[in-house]
């Protein structure tokens, strides 16, 4: 009888070691190193259970390698055809990743219920009652989609062969385990075995397959940092549970571009499609309050405008607070010592607030004059007119520096019906003015944007 091999693999980074240590040499975590038992058998086929032999392959020059036009299969979810790079691409591998309670099971639901094509959805984590539940709360019945709960990797293949579906979705690749190694379900192992026999199956068959992965505190794909290397797409689905809004945004795609997102909005019935997120985004106020200011942003490829709130009051403790919410704190933090020291404002003995309106989360620098101008609205208790935006990112040296894509920035608050926009000076060069009937207002200094808004 074969002696029986193990290894001792990290549960976080998927690093192997001969022995156990208490803390990973790779990524520095305590206690995740567990022994695996390493049963190599032969590969199965997914069908019949037949081993197969592979076939050599010979190198061939560059010109004569010939290739057709990826077949996408078109959703009705214009927002998840988005960041797909126009759809769904026959024999993909596509990995949707986000929190508990974000939405994960219900969008994937949602396109499988809405999709004529015939879908198997796999749940290791729910029974068919509650899926049932969650379809009828969406509202949508049909045929076409068939639902199986089921761990065993080995079993959803026999399945497989008798439904022949056109897409397959696994909810999730951390439930499932293989056969072919004898590791807990959820480990290293077990996670990029279950893949990998799922790869095999996708680019033998051309079904595509959607895995949906749980993340561990750091906000990171569980399992092995190879997991996302051996997809084709990888999506985050984010957004605050407590909001309404989410956002899936595209890691990584082999068919399509990486600077893609789509927005949802959670409600009681299901996600619906948020197709001009800017309007959502603005709040619709009867009367005009300082500290509030609209900033044109890009998120990826499309751009936005966002709500920028700040409160700002004297301090009634002996240290200032200096609170943001979907806001850097150390770029609130950088904006604050740039205001105090190139204008002149005493920030030092104030309590700041500032939060991005809709619950997002942003990170383009572009936002800094308009976080700039909403704090200096509260300060000054002076409110900022609702038909001005801004655009520009904020040096040390209280200069206002150039931004990308500024045209699309521009279209966006114009077709809002936003009467002027301030940017930089720095990005006038090339642009044509003359096409915008928006008034566009450019400045190198901080202080000058002041001085034109409040004299």
């Amino acid at each position: 009888m074969a002696k029986t091999k193990t290894i001792f693999a990290c549960q976080n980074c998927g690093t192997q070691s001969a022995k156990w240590v208490g803390k990973c040499p790779s990524c520095a975590e305590w206690n995740t190193i567990v022994e695996e038992v390493i049963d190599k058998k032969p590969k199965l086929d997914w069908e019949n259970g037949n081993s197969k032999l592979s076939v050599k392959k010979r190198a061939l020059p560059l010109v004569q390698i010939e290739y057709d036009e990826q077949e996408r299969i078109v959703t009705p979810d214009e927002e998840f055809n988005r960041v797909l790079g126009g759809g769904i691409v026959r024999g993909s591998l596509v990995l949707l990743g986000g929190e508990p309670g974000i939405g994960k099971s219900t969008l994937m639901l949602q396109i499988a219920l809405n999709l004529k094509h015939k879908m198997l959805y796999i749940s290791g984590e729910e029974s068919e009652q509650q899926i049932k539940r969650r379809a009828d709360r969406v509202g949508i019945a049909k045929n076409s989609c068939y639902i199986l709960a089921e761990t065993s990797l080995s079993h959803i293949f026999k399945e497989i062969a008798d439904v022949k579906p056109d897409i397959l979705v696994i909810d999730s690749i951390q439930t499932l385990h293989s056969d072919q190694i004898e590791s807990s379900t959820g480990s290293v192992s077990q996670v990029k075995q279950c893949t990998a026999e799922l790869q095999r199956f996708s680019k033998e068959t051309g079904v595509p397959v959607f895995l949906i992965g749980h993340i561990t505190k750091d906000g990171m794909i569980a399992g092995p940092k190879v997991l996302e290397h051996m997809v084709d797409t990888v999506l985050q689905f984010e957004g605050d549970r407590h909001m309404t809004y989410r956002i899936i945004r595209t890691i990584k795609n082999r068919f399509g571009s990486t600077s893609e997102l789509g927005i949802y909005e959670m409600l009681a019935d299901g996600l619906r499609e948020v197709q001009n997120p800017s309007e959502v985004l603005l709040s619709h106020r009867d009367s005009i309050q300082s500290g509030v200011a609209i900033g044109a942003t890009v998120e990826g490829n499309r751009p936005l405008l966002i709500e920028t709130q700040s409160l700002v009051s004297a301090a009634t403790f002996g240290t200032p607070q200096r609170t943001s919410t979907g806001y850097d704190s150390k770029r609130l933090s950088m904006l604050l010592a740039v205001l105090e020291k190139r204008i002149g404002l005493k920030f030092s003995t104030q309590d700041v607030f500032l939060n991005i309106a809709g619950g997002l989360k942003v990170e383009d620098p572009a936002l800094d004059l308009a976080v700039a101008c909403a704090l200096l609205s509260s300060f000054q208790d002076i409110s900022i007119d609702n038909s001005k935006c801004f655009a520009g990112e904020v040096g040390l040296g209280g200069e206002i520096r150039g931004i990308p894509k500024i045209e699309n920035r521009i279209g966006e608050a114009e077709k809002l019906g936003f009467e002027e926009i301030f940017i930089s000076k720095y990005n006038m060069k090339g642009l044509d003015t003359n096409k915008h009937k928006i008034k566009i207002k450019s400045f190198d200094k901080l202080i000058d944007v002041f001085s034109a808004l409040f004299g």
